[in-house]
Order: C-alpha cells, then structure tokens, then sequence
C-alpha cells in the first residue's frame, strides 16, 4: 500500500518569480492595449492618463526583466525541479511520454507518467514561453530606444532596429502578447487537470512550494 508523502518541490525564488510574472503581464497587458489604442482620454492635463499608462508599463517592463533573469539563475543554482534541463526534453523516452500526456490532456487516455516537478510536456511550453518573454522583451526595448539613446537600449533592443521596420516589430509585440495569453489559458487548464486527477497538490503548490506524491507505506 501507499501513502501520500509532502515533497518540497518549488523553491522560493521559483514560486516568486511565478507571480511576479504573473502580475507583470497583466499590468503590461492593461497598460499595453492602451498606450495601442486609448479607451479612457483625458480632460485636462492634470490627469497624465497615457504618462501614467507609459509609467506603469516601463516599470512593469524593468520588474518582468529582473524576474526573468533571477529565474534564468535560479535555472542553474537551484533544485533539480528548477534546472534548465527539464526545458530540453528530447531524448526518444521523453518525447514517448509526451505523446502519452498529450492523450491525457485531451481525454483520449487517463493514464499518464507521473511527475513531481515538472512533466515533459511543462518543460517544453516554458522553454516556448520563455522565448516568447525574450520576444517580448527584445521588442519591447526596440521600440523603447526609439526615444533612449545609449549602449543598454542597444544592447537590449535597440539592434532590432536595423532588422525589422517599426511597424513589423510592433505587430511582433503584439502577436507575442497574444500567444502569451494562450498559454496562460492552457496552462491553468492542464495544472487543474492534473491536480484534480492525481490529488497531488499542484494548484496549491505554487503557493506553499509542497506536493504529495505516493510513497511506500512502512511495514507495521
């Protein structure tokens, strides 16, 4: 028989950067679809709408950045749950496995491989996602050094410029936006499922940083 053993699986800085991140795409978002297309105007100058939309949108954007690089850090420092490989997962076995949880998350098959950190599925969409932030960024900062000189709008954008006309690295922005926002929705779809399927803890882990996983009960 089996029992359910606490595992601590997400560190801090894992379960910190996640809401960080979290609450950095919905301030850029917000601010993003207005600095686009206003839908509040102001009525005098006192009010500094779009100023403050700008304000909050390029703090936001220095907030996600730091994120990002504490959690690429943290991708090499911390446990084996948070290394970068579970990013990598090609070899023939894992790619077997995610075949299997592609049947599982599409209903065709309840069983699947159980994991304790990420499957082999998340670590594939982080490594999509985390492009997509990199997109995010390196656009972001292209657009930024139009108005800021220098070698860091350079180095952190500004180079892009003499890759892609502004328009197109916009539009680039924006499409980056949206594909985040999918994978935002199929991510809470698939942590649910699995939480509710294997009763593990996963909605609750990226709060406490504990799941349960079964472990052998001892002999009496």
């Amino acid at each position: 028989m089996q029992e359910l053993g606490r595992v601590y699986v997400w560190e801090f800085p894992v379960r910190f950067t996640h809401w960080i991140n979290f609450l950095s795409i919905i301030a850029l978002s917000i601010t993003g679809f207005y600095i686009a297309s206003p839908f509040s105007h102001a009525y005098t100058s006192s009010q500094y709408i779009m100023g403050w939309m700008r304000f909050i949108h390029f703090t936001a954007s220095y907030v996600f950045l730091m994120s990002l690089i504490i959690r690429v850090y943290w991708a090499f420092m911390g446990n084996t749950y948070a290394n970068w490989k579970v990013w990598f997962p090609f070899t023939p076995e894992r790619l077997r496995d995610m075949a299997n949880e592609f049947k599982f998350y599409t209903l065709i098959t309840r069983k699947h491989a159980h994991a304790v950190g990420h499957t082999v599925t998340a670590g594939l969409a982080y490594l999509f996602v985390f492009l997509l932030f990199a997109v995010e960024i390196v656009s972001g900062f292209a657009l930024y050094s139009l108005a800021h000189k220098g070698l860091i709008w350079t180095l952190l954008g500004g180079w892009f410029l003499s890759m892609w006309s502004i328009p197109s690295i916009r539009l680039l922005h924006h499409l980056a936006m949206y594909l985040i926002f999918i994978f935002i929705g199929i991510h809470l779809y698939t942590a649910w499922w699995l939480d509710s399927t294997e009763k593990n803890g996963l909605m609750g882990s990226i709060f406490s940083g504990y799941k349960f996983t079964p472990t052998p009960r001892k002999p009496q």
